[in-house]
């Protein structure tokens, strides 16, 4: 059985994991501060390629 991981900074989720839509997908994270973080991280990379 694999391990579920925080898509932000690979922390073991439980059962408290927050589902968040990025780039049109669900991603599990194991809290709100990296939610925003990846939320982020997502908004400053596409924000790069359309210039």
């Amino acid at each position: 059985m694999s391990k579920r991981t925080c898509a932000a900074c690979d922390y073991e989720l439980d059962d408290n994991a927050i589902q968040v839509k990025v780039g049109g997908q669900v991603v599990e994270v194991c809290c709100d501060e990296c939610a925003v973080k990846l939320k982020e991280a997502y908004a400053s990379a596409t924000a790069s390629q359309q210039r």
